[in-house]
């Protein structure tokens, strides 16, 4: 009997990595002369680099740059091979790396995340593949862009500093000293959002609140995202304000849309595809999937849906475990999931799952196994 195993992290406790090894030892205890293959996923969120940097036998390449409000820090992309890497904007860009008190959308910067684009193409790297999830920013992304060498002027010909209150003070785009080596690369950017750059669900409106801007805040960067993409529109006849996607990340996805000729794919698919996932059914007698909290956003490409519906493609079973079950959590049986296993097993709150969850993966995963024998006894 062959087992795959891909799970995604458990946020906060587990590594998919972890995930792995105890479900591996669970299953050994039930089925010792089985063959496992385990296979860290992630969707193009926290933890895609780790895990094609770990299973590509990748390493990693740490850079200075500047982080969403300019402060120098240490950022971290993967080397995949000697032509590509994966790099997450939240590891230069992201919401996390910044004080609740300190966000506000006005004034933060995706110009680290264009220093580590630029490294990495100074490096010689062509195929660069860019996780645009947990971005702290709404600056369109022209802290990106002029990392690379565009220029955004106002109405004087002077340069705007790159944050999202300066989007309102474009008049003009000058890209004569955009790096020559952005010709040379194919960018992929991983993101699973449709939101338009512009409207009541784009960019600003949708993830604006959550990155510390209020009503008043919401309503000038909109204007100013407006701005931009008219300019835009005026200067390269391409518009972007309501192309799907291009609203990703505060706008990045526009920005690497217009002036990387970046292709926007699903981020499980890309990581699938780059992992040639495929190649591991071939033989699969059942897949062991499973994330942290399964409920309806599961179904939104998200792993256990994205490994579900390639299951269910090769009419291989798969099995979700998972850490707690929410609303619309049943939806997943339409992805090709056939069970789902909480680890849960007793009432317990948050706090003490997640300081158990060893534990408790563990549990779930014998008491899985055990199961699938009883399935394999039952005539």
């Amino acid at each position: 009997m062959k087992l795959i195993f891909a799970p995604d992290s458990f946020k906060g406790s587990l590594s998919s990595k972890r995930v792995i090894e105890l479900l591996t030892e669970a299953a050994y205890r039930v089925f010792p002369d089985i063959e496992i293959i385990g296979v860290p996923i992630a969707d193009g969120g926290e933890g895609t680099t780790d895990a094609l940097v770990s299973f590509l036998n990748g390493e990693y390449k740490q850079i200075r740059v500047k982080n969403t409000l300019g402060e120098e820090i240490s950022a971290t992309y993967g080397v995949l091979d000697k032509e590509s890497v994966i790099i997450e904007m939240a590891s230069a860009s992201g919401i996390t790396l910044i004080s609740k008190e300190k966000r506000n959308p006005l004034y933060t910067t995706t110009y680290g995340t264009g220093e580590m684009i630029r490294d990495a193409l100074e490096n010689g790297f062509t195929n660069i593949t860019i996780a645009i999830g947990g971005s702290g920013t709404n600056d369109g992304g022209i802290g990106a862009m002029s990392a690379l060498g565009i220029k955004f002027l106002d109405k004087y010909g002077k340069e705007i500093e790159p944050i999202g209150k300066s989007l309102i003070d474009i008049v003009d785009i000058d890209i004569s000293e955009i790096t020559p080596l952005i010709n040379n690369a194919n960018f992929t950017v991983m993101c699973d959002v449709t939101n338009p750059l512009i409207g009541q669900d784009g960019a600003t409106y949708v993830y604006g609140p959550q990155k510390g801007a209020n009503k008043e805040e919401l309503d000038f960067l909109e204007a100013g995202i407006k701005n931009y993409a008219n300019v835009i529109k005026e200067k390269f006849h391409i518009d972007i304000a309501n192309v799907p996607g291009a609203g990703a990340a505060g706008g990045l996805g526009a920005a690497l849309m217009v002036f990387a000729n970046a292709k926007l794919k699903s981020g499980i698919g890309t990581v699938l595809e780059k992992l040639h996932f495929e190649e591991f059914l071939e033989g699969a007698s059942c897949v062991l999937t499973g994330e942290g909290m399964l409920d309806w956003q599961s179904a939104s490409g998200k792993v256990v849906a994205g490994i579900g519906l390639l299951c269910k493609e090769k009419g291989i079973p798969a099995i979700a475990i998972v850490g707690g079950m929410g609303k619309g959590a049943l939806d997943i049986y339409q992805y090709g999931i056939d069970s789902i296993i909480p680890t849960i097993n007793a009432a317990m709150d948050m706090e003490e799952a997640m300081e158990r969850a060893e534990e408790l993966l563990y549990d779930a995963a014998e008491r899985t196994f055990r199961l699938i024998k009883i399935g394999m006894m039952m005539k």
